[in-house]
């Protein structure tokens, strides 16, 4: 399971990289062609969702497979150790989880947003040069 973990940081370091350049200030000349790579990912990139909610659904899983401690079987402390790293591990990825599903829809958002706001710039040139 280490290898999916790694892929899904691998993207969301990736959706946080692109969303630096297109929020980065002094990329305008660049600003274009940022945009239609990151256009052009963003379909790519949609696979993540379906991917979270599968590796979401394997921490529910070990949570409820869990072994539990109770008064007839009293964990060793090396059982209780295990649980413990097991349980921070857990939560660890659901945090990473979180943060790929949050960038995405900032990378989303800020793209769409950027996508208008350039639209809007053109009509109002076309306005200018219509007057």
């Amino acid at each position: 399971m280490a290898l999916e973990w790694v892929v899904l940081g691998y993207a969301a370091g990736a959706e946080a990289i692109m969303l630096l350049f297109l929020t980065l200030p002094g990329l305008d000349g660049l600003r274009r062609g940022i945009v239609a790579v990151v256009r052009s990912a963003l379909k790519p990139l949609l696979s993540v969702v379906p991917f979270c909610l599968f590796l979401l659904m394997d921490i529910y899983w070990k949570y409820e497979t869990r072994p539990t401690c109770d008064q007839e079987h009293a964990c060793t402390p090396a059982e209780h150790l295990r649980h413990q790293k097991s349980i921070m591990k857990s939560q660890r990825n659901a945090l990473l989880i979180a943060a790929a599903l949050l960038l995405y829809w900032l990378l989303f958002a800020v793209t769409s947003l950027i996508v208008r706001l350039n639209q809007l710039n053109q009509r109002i040139e076309k306005l200018k040069r219509q007057d």
